[in-house]
């Protein structure tokens, strides 16, 4: 049995993006403290780069914010020519969190398990429980 499993980033990060001009901002949150490390060793700029390259990205820059267990990602020309120009349904990038959520990263199972959480299980710190079962 192997010690990581691969799961998609939603399960330990969540995200919010928006847009300025032509350009995405993309912030990733650790769903727990413990699952930054994970994260900021698989989602780099180039990681990134490559789940919008339909998108075609003429620069992805990463901004680490270890202090609150986050990253801030910046896209440049991603969004057809920003909310007044494009003709797409989504001119200010608001779905476009989803799209980096559905990657693929491999995470210890312990860690997975809640092996490396201080604030408890895992169902706890992913939400998967509703509260009444908390």
């Amino acid at each position: 049995m192997s010690d990581f499993v691969e799961v998609p980033l939603h399960r330990i990060a969540y995200a919010r993006s928006g847009d300025k001009g032509n350009r995405l901002n993309i912030a990733l949150i650790a769903a727990a403290p413990h699952y930054y490390q994970t994260i900021a060793e698989q989602v780099t700029e180039s990681r990134v780069a490559a789940v919008f390259a339909s998108r075609r990205p003429t620069r992805v820059v990463r901004y680490d914010l270890p202090k609150v267990a986050a990253f801030n990602f910046v896209l440049d020309d991603v969004l057809e020519g920003g909310v007044n120009s494009s003709l797409g349904l989504d001119g200010h990038g608001k779905s476009l969190s989803y799209l980096l959520l559905a990657a693929l990263i491999r995470v210890s199972r312990d860690l997975l398990e809640g092996g490396g959480n201080s604030m408890g299980s895992n169902a706890e710190v992913l939400g998967s429980e509703p509260p009444s079962q908390r």
